[in-house]
């Protein structure tokens, strides 16, 4: 769609935020899930294109899978306000290594927030991807490695405590769910074994394929969604990178080298921003969890939709040695 698809009022905000002069059109990129808004592509007189965050508490909640709850209706609300506080308050200490869009205004008014930000495609990130190869993962590995490089030890103020979507916390309805007995008795040893004696930095919380924006030749990327940004082990973030990019047979077959390239691009993060971290001993920590990592989404997943191909034998594996690691302490 290439017309103004905004009202007079939600036009006079955003033209208020941009300074530009006119819309000239509106391109839906996507709906928000279960019905909380709209991302759009903003083409504007006098000023650069925006992408814009509309959003907007429904009348009546629905969920694709049926998690319509009043616990899933107050999730999304805090990740909305989360979403803003780190554009507003973290986002300015990404560099180039862990790109996001700039952070340009917001709105609020009674029915709904206006988020303004850069448009990654107009900046050398016009690529959504399906599928990748070495070359693509190595560019989200460096992402995240720098990501967590930047924030190390940084306290999440006014973010979510434990990032990520899945966190048992706030999913309690998936947990009751899940017919995995096992799983499910090992659910709250997964969560303190992410988090005791473990050291924690920012995640991004949701970095799906689908939330990097890359080059036009693969190279670089750069990140968008960050309403479950928050602290944890960067071991959750890059779990779920892997799970959200590859099958099972290739996790098995590409685990190693994509582990060992994390943890380079990790030091030399590390070192460039001057961070004073016993490098030998995080990485020995966070590969001892990575299979915990893993596991913790399983959890999730297994309880949310127990058919979803993400389900998989790689990820039974993971969950065994996960189990196993914390019955030997």
């Amino acid at each position: 769609m290439t017309s103004n698809r905004y009202s007079p009022d939600r036009t006079t905000r955003l033209l208020s935020i941009t300074g530009a002069d006119a819309i000239i059109s509106t391109d839906l990129i996507q709906e928000l899930w279960s019905g909380y808004g709209e991302i759009s592509r903003i083409t504007l007189q006098s000023a650069e294109p925006v992408v814009v965050k509309c959003i907007r508490w429904p009348d009546e909640v629905r969920h694709p899978r049926g998690w319509a709850t009043d616990i899933s209706h107050k999730r999304k609300v805090k990740s909305y306000e989360v979403e803003l506080n780190f554009y507003q308050d973290f986002a300015e200490s990404c560099g180039q290594n862990c790109r996001v869009p700039l952070y340009l205004g917001a709105e609020h008014s009674e029915s709904d927030i206006l988020l303004v930000l850069e448009d990654l495609n107009a900046c050398g990130f016009p690529k959504r991807l399906e599928s990748v190869g070495r070359r693509e993962i190595e560019a989200c590995l460096l992402w995240l490695a720098n990501f967590h490089a930047c924030f190390m030890e940084v306290v999440p103020e006014g973010l979510w405590d434990k990032g990520c979507y899945w966190h048992l916390d706030t999913r309690p309805d998936e947990l009751e769910a899940l017919s995995d007995m096992k799983l499910k008795q090992f659910a709250p040893l997964f969560d303190s074994a992410l988090i005791d004696g473990v050291p924690q930095t920012l995640v991004h919380g949701d970095a799906k394929l689908a939330n990097f924006c890359f080059s036009e030749d693969g190279g670089s990327v750069a990140a968008v969604d960050f309403q479950y940004v928050g602290g944890g082990c960067g071991m959750k973030d890059l779990a779920y990178f892997m799970g959200s990019c590859l099958f099972d047979d290739e996790c098995e077959a590409q685990e190693n080298w994509i582990l060992d390239d994390y943890f380079s691009k990790l030091k030399t993060a590390l070192v460039s921003k001057n961070k004073a971290v016993d490098f030998p001993a995080l990485e020995e920590n966070w590969r001892s969890v990575f299979p915990v990592a893993w596991a913790d989404f399983h959890r999730f997943l297994k309880g949310w939709s127990p058919g979803h191909w993400k389900i998989n034998s790689y990820s039974e594996k993971m969950c065994r040695i996960a189990i196993e690691s914390i019955n030997s302490k």
